[in-house]
């Protein structure tokens, strides 16, 4: 978040808020759900070297799926 968007949130008391994830028992409550009914995501596999590409693409507005960066490289 750029310094100035604080401050703008600041100016006129507007307000962020967020419905966040429902914490660690609603999300793997929800995870064997979909593990149980098969249902899973479609998505974009990245490796961490391609971040720049996944970002670019994503300014593009070319994102078919959720783009996922594979970390596991970097160990």
């Amino acid at each position: 978040m750029r310094a100035s968007a604080t401050v703008d949130l600041l100016v006129g008391r507007k307000k962020l808020s967020s419905a966040g994830s429902g914490g660690r028992p609603a999300t793997a409550a929800l995870l064997d759900f979909c593990a149980a009914h098969n249902i899973t995501a479609d998505i974009e596999l990245f490796p961490s070297k391609q971040v720049n590409e996944a970002l670019e693409r994503l300014a593009r507005n070319d994102v078919r799926y959720r783009f996922v960066l594979d970390m596991s490289d970097l160990s």
